[in-house]
């Protein structure tokens, strides 16, 4: 997916993204060609659903080295996965590995039900909402609050 500038037909290049602050994100666009800048903002929710997700929004230099040898114009090419385990994925610098969280055979029951397309997003969501909370051990109490903060 690219922003395009209108006026000029041009991809747009990521210029500067904006740490949240309460909740929001701030990411602006810029056209190459004529300098034309449009700004996306996310709500607190959305910043948070993409956060749950382990999306990484930024340049990086590694990203922006590859993208550049790659030719890739893509302004999401800033947006890595932090996904355990997977090859070519780092750590945050600076952030310490998240601690593991036990599931009760009643939660991972229920974790079951959830279409599989969407389950490893669910129960990545669910645990770093548990996390946050200090819990280590996800059961239906968890599952029952992650469900009711998250709106579903």
């Amino acid at each position: 997916m690219k922003f395009l500038c209108v006026p000029c037909d041009t991809p747009m290049k990521l210029q500067t993204v904006v740490p949240p602050d309460r909740g929001s994100l701030s990411v602006v666009y810029a056209c190459p060609e004529c300098g034309y800048e449009i700004a996306m903002l996310t709500n607190a929710y959305e910043t948070q659903v993409v956060q749950s997700l382990g999306v990484r929004i930024g340049p990086d230099l590694g990203t922006e080295a590859a993208a550049g040898t790659s030719g890739s114009s893509c302004p999401f090419a800033a947006m890595l996965p932090a996904t355990d385990g997977a090859p070519g994925v780092e750590a945050r610098p600076g952030q310490p590995e998240p601690a593991a969280v036990q599931w009760t055979a009643a939660a991972e029951a229920r974790l079951a039900n959830i279409p599989a397309f969407v389950r490893p997003m669910a129960k990545t969501g669910i645990e770093t909402f548990a996390r946050e909370r200090g819990v280590v051990q996800v059961d239906e109490t968890i599952l029952d609050a992650a469900r009711d903060f998250f709106g579903m």
